[in-house]
């Protein structure tokens, strides 16, 4: 069996019809997969931690690679990655490239990923692809005390596309904060696993009630709700995919996430 490698790989999404690799579709695996069989020969797999949407961007998505034949031991990091990211478009960028145990999976081995998402609270005019412009004051506290909510074991089913797996759909949430920064105000969720767009979601229904459409109570029972049979309602608020950054992978022995700070920063308004 040829060697296996770990990637530690940054993009933005906007352009991709998210990670996976699909016919007659742009994605970040599919540029990266061929990017790399024109630097080092015909791919076996290539897999990534997590399945990003299309339009949702990363800035440490980690991938396990296997090559059809084991590269020259002569080969410096420094000149892989250099031979890759010039393969690459400009919005897909390997970070790091090492030597991983034989079995290393990238997905199956992972004991955390965490997702940042960005909300604007002005128009702006540089870093629309990277949040969500809301045109509204949002009460961030209340916002703070729902998300606290979110921390412990729920069942997602209400917060998620139907086509997540029903058993999948139980999530312990190890990790819930917001923040702000600039003009911009931060979400942070970090679990073991996410279900199909369940962070869109919850971000979207979060909203609701930093707009003060919707109570803490009403977000609260949304996640004590048992699932849906398909004709119940669900919490329908989706934010749109341009805020979304998958921001970490976490394996065993990684130290713990850091403080939260924006992906793409935005300063207040001058004038």
């Amino acid at each position: 069996m040829s060697a296996t490698w770990k990637l530690t790989v940054e993009y933005a999404g906007t352009r991709y019809s998210g990670w996976q690799k699909q016919k007659n579709a742009l994605t970040v695996a599919g540029e990266l997969e061929r990017a790399i069989e024109k630097s080092f020969g015909p791919v076996v797999e290539l897999g990534g931690a997590g399945r990003t949407d299309a339009g949702v961007h990363a800035l440490a998505q980690v991938a396990h690679l296997r090559l059809e034949r084991d590269m020259a031991e002569d080969v410096s990091t420094d000149e892989v990655l250099r031979s890759i990211n010039a393969h690459l478009p400009a919005d897909v960028n390997v970070l790091s490239f090492e030597r991983a145990a034989d079995r290393f999976h990238a997905r199956h081995h992972a004991i955390a990923r965490s997702y940042v998402y960005q909300i604007a609270r002005r128009r702006t005019a540089f870093a629309k692809r990277y949040v969500w412009w809301v045109d509204a004051e949002l009460d961030v506290d209340r916002m703070r005390t729902a998300m606290h909510a979110c921390v412990g074991e729920h069942d997602f089913a209400l917060f998620c596309d139907g086509r997540a797996d029903p058993e999948d759909t139980r999530v312990r949430i190890d990790r819930a904060e917001v923040g702000e920064s600039g003009d911009l105000v931060l979400l942070r969720f970090e679990a073991s696993h996410f279900v199909w767009r369940m962070v869109r979601r919850l971000v979207g229904t979060l909203e609701q009630v930093g707009r003060g459409a919707l109570s803490v109570d009403a977000f609260t029972r949304l996640l004590d709700a048992p699932p849906t049979d398909g004709t119940s309602p669900t919490a329908a608020w989706t934010a749109p995919a341009s805020g979304l950054f998958l921001e970490r992978v976490r394996y065993e022995g990684d130290p713990i996430l850091g403080a939260l700070r924006p992906a793409f920063p935005i300063d207040p308004r001058r004038g």
